[in-house]
């Protein structure tokens, strides 16, 4: 539990008793409210509390809109430049209970440029520096976020762990010694980069269409037995996805094509672009990669479907991590009349 940070713009006071009483090892608090809610916890519990702030460095990630996360007009975090990062610091300091560790930032998410990570780091660092010389507080921690982007497709080139560990590295001990001041330890949250590449989803082809297009050419569509329910992404902010026939070799020529979802929505996209071979028809299967982030748990019962199985294959043997939902499990919550 020491490793685990818990996130999130509005922890309820359940939520925030439970992490407390387990042992989470960071609580980030995202407002001021949630200054006052961990002093009071862990007086009542007699327990300890670790919290860092997280705090927005005004940085724009070239990312989509929706995952974008350091720039000020948004809900996560306590602005760096209108000085509410500070005063969030003086208040968690002078409360009794809770530990302060450090700074916490967060800039967005499927980033493939360190630039984004240095500017941030400049400007958490500058607070962090602040922060000691006007408080006296020598805070041991600081933690960049995650964010490190996977490959989704195959125009995608992301760096391996180690080349961002390095860099991340160099851009923090550079702009301490600049500031003059002790490099707090560094902790990132590459989650997308560790269980993204572990999953793929495999789909059933249920029909092929042609479309025409403008000028003489043609889409053909593809659709599946999920879309949606499982993989959200597309539909909400135009994540990019490969496919690939995946239960036969096939010589045929590839045409241009669209996977799509079976729900009663024309943003049921799952991949919007892809080269799949010209006889694919019902009945194939087609694999989707880098589906471990964050398609299943991000999954849903939409218009009462049923989420698929998660299915675990290692070394040639198959077992079942989560079985398939049966109807059973959708209506289990119905108390009746």
């Amino acid at each position: 539990m020491e490793r685990i940070g818990f996130h999130g713009n509005n922890k309820s006071r359940v939520e925030l008793v439970r992490a407390v009483g387990l042992g989470v090892g960071r609580i980030i608090v995202d407002s001021f409210h949630e200054i006052e809610r961990p002093a009071g916890i862990v007086a009542e519990l007699g327990a300890t509390a670790r919290v860092m702030i997280r705090v927005t460095a005004g940085v724009e990630a070239h990312t989509h809109e929706y995952i974008a996360t350091a720039h000020e007009d948004q809900k996560f975090g306590f602005s760096i430049t209108s000085g509410d990062a500070f005063d969030a610091v003086r208040r968690v300091h002078d409360a009794a209970g809770p530990d302060l560790l450090g700074l916490h930032s967060h800039i967005g998410s499927q980033i493939f440029d360190s630039s984004g990570f240095e500017v941030a780091a400049r400007r958490v660092l500058a607070l962090h520096a602040r922060v000691s010389e006007e408080i006296g507080v020598e805070m041991p921690e600081m933690d960049l976020g995650g964010g490190f982007g996977i490959a989704y497709t195959t125009r995608d080139d992301p760096s391996d762990p180690a080349q961002l560990a390095t860099e991340m590295s160099k851009i923090v001990e550079h702009e301490c010694k600049a500031l003059g001041i002790t490099e707090p330890r560094l902790s990132i949250e590459p989650g997308r980069a560790i269980v993204g590449p572990a999953m793929c989803t495999v789909y059933t082809v249920g029909t092929v269409k042609e479309v025409a297009l403008d000028g003489g050419a043609s889409r053909t569509y593809v659709s599946v037995d999920g879309g949606m329910s499982d993989n959200i992404r597309t539909a909400l902010y135009d994540a990019d996805y490969s496919a690939t026939l995946a239960s036969r070799s096939s010589a045929a020529t590839p045409t241009p094509a669209r996977v799509v979802g079976k729900h009663c929505e024309a943003g049921d996209i799952v991949v919007k672009d892809e080269f799949l071979p010209g006889d694919i028809a019902p009945g194939d299967l087609v694999a989707v990669p880098g589906t471990g982030a964050y398609c299943r748990s991000m999954a849903s019962n939409y218009n009462h479907a049923l989420r698929p199985p998660v299915i675990s294959v290692r070394d040639g043997k198959i077992s079942v991590v989560l079985r398939r939902e049966t109807e059973d499990d959708l209506l289990a919550t119905d108390v009746g009349a």
